[in-house]
């Protein structure tokens, strides 16, 4: 089954804290993992940052809302356990626990900061409860979104741009990204040889242990397996182990499975890793905003 939004896990959880103990995050975790038949794949799905997997995120926030509406309380740190509201709630026996139903409570209402005056009980819920997402997810999803725009922007201007231009970006990107020595040693070796379809060789590390031989194309039309043949007979030609072969536009299923069936290491870098690459290592891109993420921290209320 899909991953439950956080507003379904809300009721299981507190079932799950219903025998009154103390309980850490990761057991509910695991229970409700299991209550809801996750496969392991969906219980390692993780949220676009890599963080935090997507379904302790969502308890997560489900037992913040919890306790926001006082179901559940916080006996020491790193613990939860429900409260005499929130025995009573179970013994209601509601089909369900979501935003609307907490909203009876007034300490979750403090905490929504929602006005009172006349409200209509059909008032269109917040975007988190229309989307089922939680707001670190619905910030995640938006930052997705825009690197998503970003990254086409990017390769659509990578195709347009004479190939110095495309050169000089393969060169600053690689040498961001830890390779190719210094600045100077890694333009000197890039779009220099074209030897047997080797466009370039930089050195793996600074000190120049090893070398990455470069195939760089500004090419429409997908790569198949015969190119990446030649590459890779180029590397055998140098007595080489390890080549990247990039280009702007995309590689064939064959081409992934030959490299993957060889004995020296190919790199397949298609036109969106990268745009996405470029975005990541700042290359020919300027921060805008910047927004930032905290949380409690708990030693510092600490009497300890």
């Amino acid at each position: 089954m899909p991953i439950p939004d956080y507003q379904t896990c809300m009721l299981p959880l507190l079932r799950f804290a219903g025998d009154g103990a103390e309980h850490q995050l990761k057991e509910a975790v695991h229970s409700l993992a299991t209550e809801f038949s996750l496969s392991e794949a969906e219980k390692n799905e993780f949220l676009p940052s890599g963080q935090q997997p997507v379904f302790t995120n969502r308890i997560g926030w489900a037992r913040t809302y919890l306790k926001k509406a006082g179901l559940l309380a916080s006996p020491k740190r790193g613990y939860f356990q429900i409260t005499l509201r929130g025995k009573k709630v179970l013994k209601d026996k509601p089909e369900q626990i979501n935003q609307k139903y907490l909203e009876r409570f007034p300490e979750f209402l403090e905490f929504k900061n929602f006005k009172r005056d006349n409200e209509d009980s059909e008032t269109e819920e917040p975007n988190e409860v229309v989307s089922g997402q939680t707001p670190h997810e619905a910030l995640e999803s938006a930052y997705e979104r825009l690197r998503v725009e970003l990254a086409a922007e990017i390769l659509a201007n990578v195709k347009a741009c004479d190939p110095t231009l495309f050169e000089n970006i393969v060169v600053e990107l690689l040498v961001k990204m830890g390779y190719g020595g210094n600045r100077k040693d890694a333009g000197r070796a890039i779009g220099r040889s074209g030897d047997e379809g080797i466009d370039g060789i930089i050195k793996e590390d600074h000190l120049g242990l090893d070398n990455i031989y470069i195939q760089a194309k500004r090419w429409a039309a997908t790569v198949g397996r015969p190119e990446i043949q030649k590459f890779a007979g180029a590397l055998q030609g140098q007595r080489a182990r390890k080549g990247i072969f990039i280009t702007t536009s995309d590689f064939t299923r064959e081409a992934h499975d030959y490299v993957s069936k060889i004995d020296s290491k190919i790199i397949l870098i298609d036109g969106h890793t990268l745009s996405r690459l470029m975005i990541d290592f700042c290359v020919g891109v300027n921060p805008v905003a910047t927004y930032q993420v905290q949380k409690i921290d708990l030693d510092y209320f600490s009497d300890e």
